[in-house]
């Protein structure tokens, strides 16, 4: 199995603060991983390490083959990352965002301009090209920031909270175009709150309060805990991290 991502007691401080305990998971090449947890349990914070921004305290961790803490430049070279915030510039259209994203990705001219076309015809947008990206639905928004973090076909793309505050309709839709890169053998690394988009991953980890509390396939942690859904098994690791507080 080839491995995309791997994890060894990762961890991160911010004083005496632990915002991510020593997690250890390994990702596999073309998987969707789903990494849940509340607002607060530390998705973001462990993200941010993995996709070169924020240098771990302690802990070990490999992303497209590079180090997090020895390579973080090379690792941004080699993935794609959707912010939880929307990241596109909303007074450029929608044709001048991909060709300055192509840009800062470092593409070709040539190549820039056959991804334009392409992008323009797979998400339907050939008709609102010339629209400043403010004036899009939000839904609109969000697929397109998604394909623009590919525009240079990288290995692994993080997605951190990408469906946030959409309609759940559109977060179908958006979950069809991950579907769609995982069928070209892209790995997705997907942080989100909403237990049930658990259901369309590979695999998930459940993060409680910096740590790991689960981690495996949706219907083995579901059969393992014998909880009806993922919502409920998450309920329950949270009712008994807090009792461990008391």
């Amino acid at each position: 199995m080839n491995l995309a991502i791997t994890t060894e007691s990762l961890t991160k401080k911010f004083g005496a603060f632990t915002a991510v305990d020593a997690i250890s998971l390994e990702v596999a090449q073309g998987e969707i991983f789903g990494f849940l947890g509340a607002n607060g349990a530390g998705k973001t914070t462990a993200m941010r390490m993995l996709t070169g921004l924020s240098r771990p305290t302690s802990g070990r961790a490999s992303v497209a083959g590079f180090d997090v803490s020895r390579q973080p430049e090379q690792i941004k070279r080699n993935i794609g990352y959707m912010s939880q915030k929307f990241s596109l510039y909303e007074d450029l259209t929608v044709k001048e965002n991909i060709r300055f994203y192509g840009g800062i990705y470092g593409l070709s001219l040539k190549n820039i301009g056959i991804k334009t076309e392409q992008l323009l015809e797979e998400l339907d947008l050939r008709e609102v090209s010339k629209t400043p990206v403010k004036s899009l639905p939000l839904g609109w928004k969000q697929k397109l920031a998604f394909s623009i973090s590919q525009v240079h076909d990288p290995a692994i793309v993080f997605l951190d909270e990408p469906t946030g505050g959409v309609d759940p309709i559109t977060r179908r839709h958006f979950w069809e175009l991950i579907y769609r890169a995982a069928d070209k053998g892209r790995t997705v690394f997907v942080t989100t709150h909403y237990m049930d988009e658990a259901e369309y991953c590979d695999r998930i980890s459940i993060m409680v309060d910096g740590k790991i509390a689960a981690m495996g396939s949706p219907s083995a942690l579901k059969k393992e805990h014998q909880a009806p859904s993922i919502n409920e098994l998450f309920v329950r690791l949270a009712r008994v991290t807090t009792a461990g507080l008391g």
